[in-house]
């Protein structure tokens, strides 16, 4: 048996319809895709500005300290 045949799509768009109405719903799917993209630009470090080339060369040539004491 399917974990999700397209029956149970079906009933469950219809009682988006039935709760939210057909005029949110667009509105709800937009704000549903932003939170998404916001989510995956979270977890992959999209905020963070992108680096330039000189601050790149920089930290390869940066000396690491690993060990401590």
């Amino acid at each position: 048996m399917e974990l999700f045949a397209p029956g149970h799509l079906l009933v469950v768009l219809a009682i988006a319809i039935l709760v939210f109405g057909p005029k949110k719903l667009p509105e709800l799917g937009k704000g549903l895709g932003e939170a998404i993209r916001g989510f995956k630009g979270a977890v992959s470090g999209a905020d963070e500005p992108p680096k330039t080339a000189g601050q790149i060369e920089a930290d390869r040539n940066e000396p690491k300290n690993d060990r401590q004491g």
